[in-house]
């Protein structure tokens, strides 16, 4: 079935294939300058410098041009990795560091600036995405080869998409309706038996280039189950998705632009247990092992937008934007013990007025809301005791009825607000830049809030460059989704878990960048942001064994929650075809708890520090392409219960672990074949399930990761280009 599936999807992509049409918008003709374009702030100022890199086959890189300090991942560095989707793009990365939320579910998080990636909007062409249900997975549904660049900005940023952004901005940019490729098939394999595929296909329907549209399509699965590390648990969760998109373009001759577009998902993973024999077919590992503990997660989301922007003049010094988006999402999970049921229905609109009719000065102006309605069902079993002195048993083992208390929530968080944004770009464009954003946003339950934002840059010289920005980020908290790892233990879970705080957090940083000798491939920069916060959620392992407990920081007693964040890069380029890169990062995070003492307020599972090292030459006409990264990754405090767990953690602490990564690409005209591995120090965190024998018992714990789950991966892969004849 699913071999049929791979062929109806690429023949049906193929037999949309233009005969003639032109590939490219026209020429000469004002482009409306809509806020889903490929910078941070809505304007690219360094794609000449884009261009040239990506050429030269240098993945990541810090923008010179931007704004804000903004590290670029380009299409050459979205093919260093087996990059199947978006959580693997960041490996060459110090900024960002991704993990697994839990060890059996295969749900990947992200960190930022020392905190965790819901506290990072991230944005799918300038347009705000992976919201409250699909925050646990939304890395996994954003195929890399989809994109063709990622764009990192640190610190609060532009007040036009909301101010969800506390430590930062993920702006992904897809492959265009106007590209010049017909067809692109990407196609790989894992010794685990992860298996990708997808398929992109870019069409132009007219000879001038009105109408244009890409179809992305997308299927991966994990067939195989595995346990190399013998605690009886599988390594990767047995899962199929599937995603399909459509995004369309019209322009017309006058500069009016029109894009809309729609996105599927279906997605389906089992983990937990391996059973004692093979897997019988039945639908639901439920029924077919039912003293097993496992889960089931069954995503699915619908959803489509709409971009519209007009010009005012013939210049298009002025112009009117739309953006609308609506997304549905569905989950159904069950962990054995607990469930969790929800659906969430997101609106987003954003109406946009921006002049420059004076080049140095660019105002915009604009409204949105955001509204996202959830309906959650979440269940839990009751610990039974079977009498004085006896261990407690869950109802399964014990062979008695379920003792079960179900919480339903029905909730509406919402916000309406109005903004402006001044940005001034000095004669030159080039020695200074301000951008000031003001915006007050009304919030459902919890009034208005303004929140100001202020970004500089100067760069005195072609050798240096300054940059500061820092201001106010908001967001509602979203319990069990922020800390999705929780349902994957045995401990009950007590507090404000169905509460949706406000969370308020003032970021401020800086950073200075050095290109040395005035060169765009050589520089050393350095960065340092602090992020404040003044109401957030709060996690708590330690306060009475076998139960967590959420509160609020304005709940707790001269509470605080901060991070300091350093980093450094070098990059240079010293002949043509050798880069290097070495980045290292620094993160001090602090945190109020209940179960704390005065003395120890270190934020647990937060790694201390990451040292990246990228290596990557590439012979002439990037014929031969050799890639290898290492990274060493520093230790975490954990939480208290865990000391001492299987002979670990004495000191508290984890231990710093390296990880290596190698690929070899050999391209020919039109076709791309590499081979390469992930972890090849082939390390993997001990005993990653706690209690992993006792799967029933409070004790169990699945969702303290802080390391590889998987030991050594080798992969093999394919990509195919098919260009446009004339």
């Amino acid at each position: 079935m699913k071999k049929i599936l791979f062929y109806i999807l690429a023949m049906g992509l193929w037999a949309l294939r233009p005969s003639g049409a032109e590939a490219q918008t026209p020429s000469g003709t004002p482009a409306v300058q809509m806020p889903d374009t490929v910078g941070i702030y809505g304007e690219r100022k360094d794609t000449l410098e884009q261009t040239v890199f990506t050429s030269r086959g240098n993945g990541n890189f810090l923008s010179k041009g931007k704004d804000i300090r903004t590290e670029v991942i380009t299409a050459a560095g979205l093919c260093k990795m087996a990059c199947c989707n978006l959580a693997e793009s960041f490996e060459n990365s110090a900024s960002v560091t991704v993990g697994y939320s839990d060890a059996v579910t295969g749900a990947r998080q992200i960190r930022l600036l020392g905190q965790n990636g819901i506290y990072t909007q991230m944005l799918d062409e300038n347009r705000p995405v992976m919201r409250g249900l699909a925050s646990p997975f939304g890395l996994n549904y954003v195929p890399g080869q989809w994109l063709e660049s990622i764009q990192i900005a640190k610190g609060v940023t532009s007040v036009i998409n909301g101010v969800e952004s506390m430590t930062g901005q993920i702006n992904m940019e897809h492959r265009k309706p106007t590209d010049e490729k017909p067809l692109y098939v990407q196609a790989s394999v894992m010794d685990d038996s992860k298996t990708d595929l997808n398929i992109v296909s870019s069409l132009q329907f007219d000879e001038d280039g009105k109408w244009s549209t890409v179809v992305l399509g997308h299927i991966d699965g994990n067939f195989k189950s595995m346990d190399h590390n013998g605690d009886g648990f599988m390594d990767d969760p047995r899962q199929l998705m599937m995603t399909l998109s459509n995004r369309w373009l019209y322009f017309d001759p006058s500069g009016m632009q029109l894009r809309f577009g729609w996105r599927a998902i279906r997605d389906h993973r089992m983990g937990g247990q391996m059973p004692a024999e093979n897997d019988p077919g039945h639908v639901s590992w439920s029924e077919a092992f039912p003293n097993l503990w496992n889960s089931q997660i069954f995503n699915q989301s619908l959803g489509g937008y709409l971009k519209a922007g007009f010009p005012l003049n013939e210049a298009n010094t002025s112009n009117v934007a739309l953006v609308a988006d609506y997304t549905y999402y569905s989950m159904e999970s069950d962990f054995t013990t607990r469930t969790f049921n929800s659906g969430q229905h997101s609106a987003f609109v954003n109406l946009l007025y921006q002049n420059q009719d004076v080049e140095q000065h660019h105002f915009t102006l604009g409204l949105s809301g955001m509204l996202d309605v959830f309906k959650d069902e979440y269940g839990y079993s009751t610990l039974l005791t079977g009498g004085p002195g006896t261990p407690s048993t869950w109802y399964c083992y014990a062979g008695l009825a379920p003792v079960t208390s179900q919480v339903e929530n029905d909730s509406r968080l919402g916000d309406v607000g109005a903004f402006g944004e001044y940005t001034f770009h000095s004669a030159d464009e080039t020695t200074f830049s301000s951008i000031l954003g003001l915006r007050g946003d009304w919030f459902s339950g919890a009034g208005f809030r303004f929140s100001p934002r202020l970004t500089l840059k100067w760069a005195p010289s072609e050798s240096w460059v300054f940059r500061a920005n820092g201001g106010r980020g908001l967001r509602y908290s979203l319990p069990l989704l922020d800390n999705f790892g929780i349902l994957s233990t045995g401990k009950k879970i007590e507090g404000y878990f169905m509460d949706h705080t406000l969370e308020d957090a003032w970021t401020f940083g800086g950073n200075a960048t050095w290109y040395i000798g005035g060169s765009s491939t050589t520089y050393f920069s350095v960065d340092y942001f602090r992020t404040q916060f003044r109401e957030q959620m709060i996690l708590d392992y330690d306060v009475t064994p076998g139960v967590i407990v959420l509160s609020s920081l304005s709940q707790l007693p001269d509470a605080h929650s901060y991070t300091n964040n350093l980093q450094a890069d070098f990059s240079t380029e010293p002949f043509e075809g050798l880069t290097l890169t070495l980045t290292g990062r620094w993160t001090d995070a602090r945190q109020t708890r209940i179960s704390q003492t005065a003395s120890d307020d270190v934020k647990p599972m937060t790694s201390r520090y990451k040292g990246v090292l990228n290596v990557q030459y590439a012979t002439h006409l990037n014929k031969w392409i050799f890639d290898f990264t290492a990274s060493i990754n520093g230790p975490c405090k954990v939480w208290d219960y865990m000391k001492g767990y299987d002979g670990m953690y004495a000191d508290g602490y984890t231990p710093a672990f390296p990880l290596l990564y190698a690929q070899v690409t050999k391209r020919f005209k039109g076709v791309d074949f590499y081979v390469g591995g992930e972890n090849l120090t082939n390390y993997r965190q001990p005993s990653p399930i706690l209690h992993a024998d006792t799967p029933f018992s409070e004790g169990f714990d699945a969702s303290c990761v802080w390391g590889p789950l998987m030991g050594i991966k080798i992969y093999a892969g394919i990509r195919v280009t098919i260009w446009k004849t004339e």
